[in-house]
């Protein structure tokens, strides 16, 4: 239909006929019946009439010659058949058949002279034939005559030629046969000199001569023998491949290609190459593991060497598992560094081969050129593919070494070398396959939990036991001190400063430049063990006496002078040296007039303030960190073990000096509830707290008990019951600061400790600083609410203040003596806290919690104490008010905190007592912070003053109903 619609639209140049067979079956109009003819008679014969009549026909009947026109009629079809809708339809289906007939017939009718007109050129192409053939058969008759007039006569002189010719041709071959019998002498000397391709050459052009003069009988001896000598050849062929294993040799790899190349065996020289590269890594590290182990054994006796390589390495002692573990990394290298070269020769070579077929191109050698650049696109993929399977043996290798030892009693500086090597290792595997080392990383991980857990429990009891002898005095660092100076974190500074030496970088820090392969291509291994010299920088953290400068302070820290108590340990790393750090400036006399009384650290450098423990901790997260640095895929573990040492630290402070069960009952919110949650959570999943090991236990106890450590006890040597040193207050403030300065520490290493952190366990990690360091500046609560509770006697207030009568008629201008017995009180206390800051500096937080702990028990005091009061007039009242506000006036001299602590507990609580009954009840439901019993003393006292018998029992009982849920 739509070739159709097509004829309609454009003007052919066919006969009608022509026309019609042209379409296919399909396509063939259905002839019109003699009704049909008639009916197209009667349609109109106006053009325009039909044209609208085909416009109407639909779009689908023109779609494609595969349209089933009976099916889409029938499947349009309404569900209810009307038979005059139906003959409606079936006329207008006939109306457009009979315009497309017309249309197709009138088409024809013009094509007409064009057929006419054709049909003549085909009469002209006919006669000119004719005439053709005529002229042809003259031709043929004029060759014959030709023929018998001259071939005939020449025919002797052809055949004497063909003669000469065969007697020349034999006389070549003959010479040609004696030249191969010698060529087997000069075969033999080229093979000695190693010159692989002239000789396949000289043996190949041998044997197509051979092939050439199969017909004599002398050339079949010499065939088999040339065919041996060809055999002879790919065998020493073979071997001078296998050597390229360990020793890369370009000319000696050059000749061995072509050799291969001439043989047409490229593709089965690479399968050979890999197979010799796997073989020479077996070979390797079998005979670097053999003479460790023999050598160690101290004689030759031959039965290691026929253990496997997996049980060979068992035998492997400490002291030379490092040495061996280098060695075998070395020869590894070796192995992989050839491979490497090799694929760089056949980069270089493809690049070559590219340019000249490019330049020489003239399509001559077609076939050649792609069967060359098909064993090019093999060998590519090969060596390609070869990358992961060489690098998968070598870390099989590496791993069954590594398996084959138990590490967890190495020294630390040992396993950390190890880990070196093998983040190395891991490092060469990235850049030699892109491998990330799943076999490698898997084993080592094992290894470092392994040897961690053990380290980790040995530093705990370390730790536990610098806890239990800890005095809590100050180590007098710089004021300029940071961790980034210690040691163990020397190589945090590295990795992020860009002047540090290549050599002095961490590995990664090379790799962005300039990779391994490409350092070490010409000479040299990546893995040479170095000296083992430390930095030439060497830490500078302790000040000499306390001070940096400034002479008028030399005093203050003289006792700290001598390291006489400092562990052994700790002095070995307290190197004196220069960083070129510049001292801060000295504070002036007027700067120091000129702060605020509650400051009590102004006369001291703000130097940090931390203990011996502390900095062995600090060091100790170093080393971790060292660690994850070098093996992140242990760093969870490793930060899950830092994250216990912080615990220990923050359980033994909290159990040194803030648990006081009597504080804590005072329900004054001193622990907050998520640092309560944090101790409880360490408690359980940290401390021991069992004195004996119960012999009847589990095995899951023991082990659970195994991974705990013992609660710390604080040293005799601290004493925290003495008035005169503020109960330890110098020891607790050096306690708990040095905790806030340790949570300061972790806060500065969590973007590090983020980026190391696998995904799915970063969760622990915020929760950890969320939950756990975060809670550091919170114990500062509860280790100063004891000593503030302590500092002031608060009881003699509250025998002075029972003395008072407050049931007095006038209004009193003078304040009782119980006030100034408080401020005495103060005054000491300030005076105690000066001295206690000669020793320590108090840093500004701590002196305001402080003063605040005991102003808030002062207060809770008075209103203890106005809550005793048995008989109150108005007057009275007065008077509270008159003691308090000459409390206040007092106060706000000695410090500067502002507002004063629970100020308005108190003023509340005085000014209930002239509150109406109505008003007093609502009052009582609104401060639920005073307790039942100064409640009921205040209705108590109102009692026939404003507030009679019935509004007391109203208002006791709405007290009770406060009171009963607390019950």
């Amino acid at each position: 239909m739509q070739k159709i619609k097509s004829l309609m639209a454009r003007q052919g140049l066919r006969s009608p006929q022509e026309s019609v067979h042209d379409l296919s079956p399909i396509e063939n109009l259905r002839i019109p019946t003699k009704e049909e003819l008639r009916e197209s008679r009667e349609e109109p014969t106006d053009p325009q009439a039909q044209q609208e009549i085909i416009n109407s026909i639909e779009e689908v009947y023109f779609s494609s010659d595969s349209f089933d026109i009976v099916k889409y009629e029938l499947e349009r079809l309404p569900p209810v058949l009307s038979l005059q809708e139906l003959e409606e339809y079936r006329d207008k289906l006939k109306q457009q058949q009979a315009a497309v007939s017309k249309k197709v017939a009138d088409l024809i009718l013009e094509k007409q002279p064009a057929y006419v007109e054709e049909l003549e050129r085909v009469t002209s192409l006919q006669t000119g034939l004719q005439l053709a053939a005529v002229i042809c058969a003259n031709g043929r008759r004029h060759l014959n005559i030709a023929k018998e007039g001259f071939t005939q006569t020449s025919l002797g002189l052809l055949a004497n030629q063909r003669k000469r010719q065969l007697l020349i041709g034999l006389l070549k071959s003959l010479r040609t046969i004696k030249t191969l019998q010698r060529t087997d002498v000069r075969l033999s000397e080229m093979l000695e000199e190693e010159d692989y391709p002239g000789a396949i050459q000289l043996c190949l052009e041998c044997q197509k001569a051979a092939s050439t003069f199969k017909h004599y009988s002398c050339i079949s001896e010499l065939n088999s023998k040339l065919q041996d000598t060809l055999e002879q050849i790919e065998e020493q062929l073979d071997v001078a491949l296998s050597k390229i294993c360990k020793n890369f040799d370009i000319s000696h790899y050059t000749k061995v290609q072509q050799a291969y190349r001439l043989l047409g065996k490229t593709q089965t020289a690479m399968d050979q190459l890999h197979m010799h590269f796997t073989q020479a890594i077996h070979n390797t590290v079998f005979q670097v593991v053999l003479g460790y182990v023999e050598l160690c054994a101290g004689n030759t006796d031959t039965k290691f060497q026929k253990l496997q390589y997996k049980d060979l390495c068992t035998h492997i002692t400490s002291d030379s598992y490092i040495p061996c573990l280098a060695d075998l990394c070395k020869a590894l290298w070796e192995v992989m560094l050839s491979y490497y070269r090799t694929m760089q020769w056949h980069e270089n070579h493809d690049q070559d081969e590219t340019a000249t077929v490019s330049s020489v191109s003239d399509g001559s050698n077609v076939i050649g050129t792609e069967e060359n650049s098909f064993d090019r696109s093999y060998v590519k993929k090969k060596l390609e593919h070869g990358l992961s399977r060489i690098w998968q043996d070598v870390q099989l290798k590496v791993k069954t070494y590594l398996l084959g030892t138990d590490l967890s009693n190495f020294k630390y500086d040992d396993f950390i070398f190890v880990l070196d090597v093998i983040s190395r290792l891991m490092q060469v595997g990235e850049e030699f396959c892109g491998s990330k080392s799943e076999v490698l990383q898997e084993s080592i991980r094992k290894q470092s939990v392994n040897y961690f857990k053990t380290y980790h429990r040995t530093r705990l009891e370390e730790l536990r036991m610098f806890l239990e002898n800890e005095t809590w005095e100050l180590c007098p660092v710089k004021s300029s001190f940071s961790i980034l100076q210690l040691h163990e974190f020397k190589f945090m500074e590295q990795s992020r400063s860009p002047s540090v030496s290549p050599s002095k970088q961490p590995a990664s820090a090379i790799s962005t430049a300039v990779t391994l392969f490409e350092q070490y291509c010409n000479g040299g291994n990546p893995f040479e063990i170095q000296a083992d010299s430390k930095d030439d920088e060497t830490e500078d953290v302790l000040a000499s006496n306390g001070y940096e400068s400034d002479e008028q302070e030399k005093s203050a820290y003289q006792e700290y002078d001598s390291d006489s108590d400092v562990p052994e340990e700790l002095k070995r790393d307290y190197v004196d040296e220069q960083t070129g750090d510049a001292p801060m400036k000295s504070i002036s006399r007027e700067t120091l007039r000129s702060k605020k009384r509650s400051d009590y650290n102004l006369n001291k450098v703000n130097a940090p303030i931390l203990t011996n423990t502390t900095l062995n901790v600090v060091r100790l997260v170093g080393k971790y960190m060292q660690m994850m640095n070098i093996l992140k895929p242990i760093a969870f573990d490793v930060i899950h073990f830092m994250s216990q040492l912080f615990d220990y630290y923050l359980y033994a402070v909290y159990t040194f000096f803030g648990r006081n069960d009597t504080f804590e009952s005072t329900g004054l919110g001193l622990s907050s509830s998520r640092l309560r949650t944090t101790l409880n959570r360490i408690q359980e999943s940290l401390i021991d707290l069992e004195v004996s090991a119960d012999p009847a236990g589990t095995l899951t106890a023991a082990e659970e008990r195994k991974e705990k450590v013992p609660s710390p006890h604080l040293s005799h040597l601290v004493v925290l019951t003495s008035g005169n040193s503020l109960y330890g207050l110098a020891e607790r403030v050096v306690a708990t600061e040095s905790l806030v300065f340790l949570a300061e520490q972790f806060e500065f290493l969590q973007p590090h400790l983020d980026a190391v952190m696998p995904a799915a366990k970063k969760p622990f990690l915020q929760q950890f600083y969320s939950q756990t360091v975060s809670t550091a500046s919170e114990l500062r609560k509860p280790v100063y609410w004891i000593v503030a509770a302590k500092a002031i006697d608060y009881e003699q207030m509250l025998l002075l203040m029972t003395n008072v009568k407050w049931d007095v008629k006038e209004i009193m201008s003078q304040h009782n003596v119980y006030v100034d017995a408080l401020l005495k009180e103060f005054e000491e206390f300030n005076r105690r806290l000066n001295e206690v800051s000669k020793r320590v500096r108090i840093p500004l937080p701590v002196s305001n919690i402080l003063w605040e702990h005991c102003i808030r028990l002062a207060n809770r005091t008075l209103v203890e104490g106005y809550a005793n009061v048995k008989k109150c007039s108005n007057e009275g009242r007065a008077l509270m008010q008159l003691d308090f506000q000459q409390f206040l006036m007092k106060l706000e001299k000695l410090t500067d905190i502002r507002p004063i602590p629970d100020k308005e507990f108190v003023e509340t609580y005085i000014k209930a007592y002239y509150l109406t009954e109505n008003d007093m009840e609502r009052w009582i439901k609104e401060h639920r912070e005073y307790s039942t019993k100064h409640l009921t003393n205040l209705v108590n006292v109102c009692l026939g003053s404003h507030i009679n018998k019935k509004a007391r029992q109203k208002l006791l009982a709405a007290i009770d109903d406060i009171d009963r849920p607390k019950r």
